[in-house]
């Protein structure tokens, strides 16, 4: 039998490799940007054309490379960070591999033009599947550029497994936004289709926070700061009312790495206990300064994962931060510069005689002596009403009882002359011929908007009523993507949205489906987009029945809202007019019969 084992060729094993560490055009984002970062660059920009499937580019002003170093880059395990297996325990550099370059020129055309800071001219190398194709000298600005063209062009199977642009931008933006976020002080500008998307400046970690998600978030956020003697947490934390039902806004660093830790989150969790409603999810953005022979970041290819000597300490560090981080945010009461002038908390002067309380009195007074007045016909009037109401009540004909349940129902559905109680402002309650019926009018009303909307973008056709006054929103760059993404299927439910052009991830909303309230349109909007990522990212819904059930939820009725008798009756006949009547969008139910029996049975003492 002939020897079957033989060595793969580099090229083919680079592109294995490159599976491991390049998923994604956002992946070689995150490469490109931590080879600035470790260049020493003041200034980075990034340039994407179609998502980065076309073109992914990053310019830096570091200390950029010599001839030999810029072609040794791309050699597999070639690497200035580490020199030993020692040097891995105390890495303060993003990259230590050195296979990055190597893998992203394995499935790409790369060009580089870089220059050494004390040279006048550069080098130019064009690389494509591996191989050099050229490098020459070349004029160029001192730093570096790699200009990364047609990813995957020679792994069809990987392209085809790319998601739509929207998708693909989106994870390009979480890369720049973490890298931005753990580097402050460096200017960042990123470039989207040749318009710009961010343009950030040197500035500290809160105004860094607000350029990347908001305006809004400037009042949202608490400060963090906890120092032990390995290690130091700071950073914010997210008032708890902005909490939100996804995980969107959760940032650990490790020595200005971007971390995934689930143990470490659960800890930031268990201090919002008891702060936030169920299923909601507290943002934060923060900073662990560490020793980094305490921790390991070589255990996964995209260095996200890191294993801390002592996690238990670490624990419990962070929870107690940010509970004191609440507890300041609870208790502390705010300054009062312009109390009442009736109030004079003052401490009197050393000069000021202390006088002893006295107390006033008439000796002359005798309370026995005085004659009782007459009542007057007002308060004889009042004690004649509280007698009435204390008496005894008179019997109650048969004729004269309370119709509230009384049907002629055949079954189990009401009839139109029903009467409705709501019960805790949450379930509609109505007789029916088995018993007692209850509705969650709030799931009711979901299921009922849901299938509402569902015809509408079937048919493609909606009744738009024009504001008066257009509305402009702001929303988060990721958040604006997804609006972006659904903004037609909006047009077809009635809405009226535009980006505004002078400002990114503005929207003007200029209409609105006809019958919706007016007011709230930015937070119906945000709750909407929200919604939508959620059911994205857990149910994976076409687009259609994920905005129609993002929508349905954000409009919809809450727990806690009093309806009128013309209101539910209205609700009910609708829900019952619906394919499903009986259960949620979420496949939970609406509706629940109490059999007469078993409320007799209820009724019954207990022995």
């Amino acid at each position: 039998m002939s020897d079957i084992i033989r060595l793969l060729p580099d090229s083919v094993a680079n592109q294995i490799a490159a599976g491991e560490v390049i998923q994604r055009p956002a992946s070689a984002v995150k490469e490109l940007l931590e080879n600035a970062i470790d260049a020493g660059a003041t200034q980075i920009d990034l340039v994407v054309k179609d998502a980065g499937k076309t073109l992914v580019q990053v310019t830096d002003n570091g200390c950029g490379m010599s001839v030999t170093d810029a072609r040794m880059a791309f050699e597999r395990h070639a690497t200035s960070k580490i020199s030993s297996a020692n040097d891995l325990f105390s890495i303060r550099t993003m990259g230590f591999r050195g296979e990055a370059l190597a893998s992203i020129a394995a499935i790409a055309h790369v060009e580089v033009r870089s220059r050494l800071t004390q040279e006048e001219l550069g080098t130019c190398i064009t690389i494509e599947g591996s191989a050099v194709k050229s490098q020459e000298v070349c004029q160029c600005p001192e730093g570096t550029t790699f200009m990364v063209k047609n990813l995957f062009y020679n792994v069809p199977a990987r392209r085809r497994f790319l998601k739509s642009d929207n998708v693909e931008l989106r994870h390009i933006m979480e890369e720049f936004q973490r890298v931005a976020l753990a580097q402050p002080h460096i200017a960042f500008g990123m470039f989207n289709d040749r318009k710009p998307v961010f343009q950030l400046r040197p500035e500290n970690l809160k105004q860094r926070i607000v350029a990347l998600h908001g305006q809004s978030y400037n009042n949202r956020l608490l400060p963090v700061e906890q120092k032990m003697d390995t290690f130091v947490v700071s950073g914010f934390v997210g008032r708890p009312e902005y909490a939100k039902k996804i995980r969107g806004e959760q940032y650990f660093f490790v020595n200005k790495r971007f971390m995934k830790h689930a143990y470490l989150n659960h800890a930031v969790d268990s201090a919002f206990e008891e702060l936030l409603p169920e299923r909601a999810f507290p943002g934060y953005f923060l900073f662990i300064e560490i020793d980094p022979n305490e921790i390991d970041i070589n255990i996964h290819p995209t260095k996200t994962e890191i294993k801390f000597q002592d996690e238990r300490l670490m624990y419990s560090v962070i929870r107690s931060a940010v509970k004191s981080a609440l507890g300041k945010f609870s208790i502390t009461p705010s300054l009062e510069f312009n109390p009442e002038p009736s109030l004079d908390l003052r401490m009197p002067s050393a000069s000021t005689p202390i006088r002893n309380p006295q107390i006033k009195f008439n000796p002359d007074y005798n309370p026995f002596e005085s004659q009782k007045p007459e009542p007057t016909p007002r308060e004889q009037s009042n004690r004649q009403n509280w007698e009435k109401l204390y008496s005894p009540p008179e019997e109650i004909l048969p004729s004269q009882q309370t119709q509230a349940f009384a049907t002629n129902a055949t079954d189990d559905e009401p009839t139109g002359d029903q009467t409705f109680f709501q019960l805790h402002r949450t379930y509609i309650l109505s007789q029916v011929k088995s018993g007692l019926m209850v509705i969650d009018q709030q799931k009711a009303h979901e299921r009922i908007l849901y299938d509402r909307y569902v015809e509408l973008l079937s048919r493609r056709k909606a009744f738009s009523q024009q504001l008066l006054f257009p509305v402009t929103i702001a929303l988060p760059p990721a958040e604006a993507g997804l609006m972006d993404e659904i903004s037609e299927e909006l047009r077809l439910l009635g809405f009226d949205i535009a980006p505004d052009g002078k400002h990114p991830f503005h929207f003007v909303v200029s209409g609105i489906p006809a019958g919706h309230p007016q007011n709230n349109i930015g937070t119906l909007l945000e709750g909407i987009v929200e919604n939508y990522r959620t059911n994205l990212l857990e149910l994976n819904l076409d687009k259609h029945n994920n905005l129609a059930r993002a929508l349905a939820r954000n409009v919809a009725i809450k727990k806690g809202r009093p309806l009128h008798q013309p209101e539910m009756k209205a609700l009910v006949e609708e829900l019952f007019a619906c394919k499903v009547p009986d259960l949620s969008i979420d496949g939970e139910p609406i509706i629940r019969i109490i059999a007469t029996d078993k409320l007799m049975h209820e009724s019954q003492p207990q022995s």
